[in-house]
This record gives structure tokens, C-alpha cells and sequence, in this order.
């Protein structure tokens, strides 16, 4: 997790990343477009950006813009990393439905710290790559996810088929 002796709640950690986005969409963020993007009220976004003023992780005075500081940008894009991951691998890889996958990764991305995700990504990227792998492998789990009755005899079935390809292949 990102330094979490800097007492960042989960609360805390949206609303870096909120505040990340909006950066990106409008240079600044505001009080109440921050409210506005997650939902609660101005008066709960004051708090928290008090909070985060007091780590060093924002720019703010009352009644004036939002921004990041360097240390606060840098923990905010590493939260964003770990959710558009996740989000990735509940969706793509897993074929989650997409809102589902979203609110399951904003969950998700809490708890994960970086060398978890950094080992996710590399397991993604061999899924993509590895010849062994890739979208027949993916329809493979999701056609064993929705079989009522998984059973190891259907995974025999299949890697017959994978060793008389392979050797067909090497032929």
C-alpha cells in the first residue's frame, strides 16, 4: 500500500485519485467539483482536503483551487495504476461486467500494494504474449467458468488437445 504511515484511509485515497482526474480534465479542482464527482457533500470534501493539506499532499486554502503537490501526485497515480489494473484484469481477463468490474477494482485497489501489482501486470502481460496462452486460453476459463458441472475430465479433453497441437505443430 502507499505509505500508509502517512495515515491514508481508503477515503483519503479517492480523494487524491478524484482530485488527479480532475487535474487532468481541468488543470485544478475545485471544492465543489470534487463533492460533486464522488458524491458527498462540500462540507465532507473540506475535511478531507484539510486532512490532506496537513500530509503535504495537496495545495489548499479555503475558498481557492485544489492542486496536487509532487508527493501527493505521485501517490495519486500509483492508486489510479492499481485501479485501471485491476479494473483490467476483473474485465478483460475475467469478463466481469464493467460496472461491476469498476466498483470491484475501487474496492480492490486499497489493498494491493505496488510489488502485487507490478507481479499482476507481468501475470496480464503473459497472458497477452505467451503463445500458450492468450485468447483461446481466456474463452477456455470462461467456457469451464460457465459449466455448471467443472470437472478435471473436460480439462484432460482440452490438454490432449493442447499436446496433439504441440506436436503437431513441432512436426
Amino acid at each position: 500500500m502507499i505509505e500508509k504511515n502517512i495515515g491514508l484511509s481508503e477515503s483519503l485515497e479517492d480523494y487524491l485519485e478524484t482530485i488527479l482526474d480532475l487535474e487532468k480534465t481541468h488543470k485544478v479542482a475545485r471544492t465543489r467539483d470534487i463533492a460533486e464527482k464522488m458524491g458527498v457533500k462540500c462540507g465532507t470534501v473540506t475535511g478531507a482536503l484539510k486532512s490532506l493539506g496537513e500530509k503535504g499532499l495537496i495545495n489548499y486554502e479555503p475558498y481557492s483551487f485544489v492542486t496536487l503537490t509532487q508527493k501527493g501526485s505521485t501517490i495519486a497515480k500509483e492508486i489510479t495504476r492499481r485501479h485501471d489494473v485491476l479494473k483490467d484484469f476483473l474485465f478483460r481477463v475475467l469478463q466481469i461486467d464493467a460496472g461491476k468490474a469498476e466498483a470491484t477494482a475501487c474496492r480492490m485497489e486499497h489493498a494491493m500494494d505496488k510489488a502485487s501489482v507490478d507481479t499482476l501486470i507481468r501475470f496480464i502481460e503473459f497472458i497477452d504474449n505467451c503463445p500458450r496462452t492468450g485468447g483461446d486460453w481466456v474463452q477456455a476459463f470462461l467456457n469451464y467458468c460457465s459449466n455448471a458441472k467443472q470437472n478435471g475430465k473436460d480439462c484432460k479433453t482440452c490438454l490432449d488437445k493442447c499436446k496433439l497441437q504441440e506436436t503437431l505443430t513441432r512436426a
